[in-house]
């Protein structure tokens, strides 16, 4: 998996932040989390195609985390797609579709299928699961869970010892699928390793700290929450519904996260130095996000 941060600003962008968007490349996709204006140009600086978007996860209705898609769209048509393109978030979503559709002059002749959400299991497959939660904004706002499904490991040398032979019967087994050695039925059980854990990544999108939060977020292997305020600021942070460095690693550090990002950052604040070392003080495994890090997990 590999997580590109293409905006991490607050309401306002800056000569060094864009506005909120985030790019996952994961499982032979590539993923967006909120779109911000200014964001096609962020993914074409970062070399990430449009073209392989095929879901868009957005946050919440507000200017700063939406305004992109217009134009993402429109040149998703001139460039020639043809393959859907799925966009989720809370309820409301589905009301951009003829706001989008009515921009300007342009034709769109791929489908885009716009999805209202409100909690629960969004995706699953055999590769992930995508879950999302409401938090405590000003507005509806969704936080995202993506989680990698990780078979058990496969024990070889138990298999072998079983009558089983090197080849297909392996991939079936590891599959969850019985296969037959003369007489003998061989259960998948038998020849498994213990349960494992895949990679669990969560986005907060705007909000105050909250418990769902915290129990969203437990054991995520990465945090992204927003930040946009100092604790100097927290009551403009509380009055706004907005997050300060140390609350969340607060929020990290009660659900036991491996790491934090801390992300849409107030354009007031020049040098981050401060908002990091706050979180560190809580959280010690924090780092403040910036305009097209990329982070390999």
């Amino acid at each position: 998996m590999e997580l590109t941060f293409l905006g991490t600003s607050s309401a306002v962008p800056s000569k060094h932040r864009n506005h909120a968007s985030i790019a996952l490349k994961a499982f032979g996709e590539v993923m967006l989390f909120d779109c911000g204006e200014g964001t096609q140009r962020q993914l074409a600086n970062a070399k990430i195609s449009p073209m392989k978007i095929d879901k868009i996860f957005i946050s919440h209705l507000h200017g700063d985390h939406i305004l992109g898609l217009p134009g993402l769209i429109q040149s998703m048509g001139f460039r020639g797609r043809v393959e859907p393109l799925h966009i989720y978030g809370p309820a409301g979503i589905n009301q951009l579709n003829e706001v989008i559709s009515h921009f300007g002059y342009f034709t769109i002749e791929f489908p885009i299928k716009f999805h209202d959400l409100f909690e629960g299991k969004i995706i699953e497959n055999e590769e992930y699961i995508i879950e999302c939660v409401k938090t405590k904004h000003n507005v509806d706002n969704l936080a995202y869970s993506i989680c990698e499904k990780k078979k058990p490991r496969f024990l070889r040398e138990k298999a072998i010892e079983l009558g089983v032979s090197p080849g297909p019967d392996f991939g079936k087994l590891h599959n969850g699928y019985e296969v037959k050695v003369g007489e003998k039925v061989i259960k998948p059980e038998q020849v498994l390793g213990e349960k494992r854990h895949g990679l669990k990544i969560v986005y907060s999108g705007d909000t105050k700290p909250c418990e769902a939060m915290i129990e969203f977020a437990k054991g995520s292997s990465v945090l992204i929450h927003e930040s946009t305020y100092k604790t100097e600021d927290e009551i403009k942070a509380t009055n706004n519904f907005h997050s300060t460095a140390a609350q969340a690693a607060k929020i990290a550090k009660e659900a036991n996260v491996e790491k934090l990002i801390l992300t849409h950052i107030s354009t007031r604040y020049t040098n981050t130095e401060d908002l990091e070392k706050e979180a560190i003080e809580v959280f010690e495994n924090s780092k403040v996000a910036y305009d097209f890090m990329n982070l390999e997990l």
